[in-house]
């Protein structure tokens, strides 16, 4: 079990970003890749901060951006240990998806409507 713990903070104009922090002994300096496709991204930042700990940016590059669904994988290199994952999905066919889930609660939100109204009636 891995003694570095990943936790994403927010993904902003394009930059994920986290912390990493450090939970056994011993003073370790992480080295992290970030793929995409089983490629590495560049400028991946990690920064020290005060408590045992390292704040990661990394910046989204443009050109992976493409309709589906993108991820990517975060490693520290020397353990070779994996200590995370985020996705990025968008194009055309997910807006299917989330359209197709909206009109099916707009449906089943007007039949509630309907069988409410008549509850009402009914019963006054």
């Amino acid at each position: 079990m891995s003694d570095l713990i990943l936790t994403k903070t927010r993904l902003f104009e394009g930059v994920w970003e986290g912390v990493l922090s450090h939970q056994g002994d011993g003073n370790i300096q992480p080295k992290i890749e970030v793929t995409h496709l089983e490629k590495p991204l560049s400028g991946v930042e990690v920064m020290e901060l005060e408590d045992r700990s390292w704040a990661l940016r990394v910046p989204i590059p443009a050109e992976v951006i493409t309709d589906g669904v993108q991820t990517f994988l975060i490693r520290e290199v020397v353990r070779d240990e994996t200590l995370g994952s985020f996705a990025l999905m968008s194009g055309d066919a997910l807006g299917y998806d989330i359209r197709a889930e909206v009109t099916l609660l707009r449906e089943e939100l007007d039949m509630l409507k309907r069988a409410f109204r008549r509850h009402c009636l009914e019963t006054t």
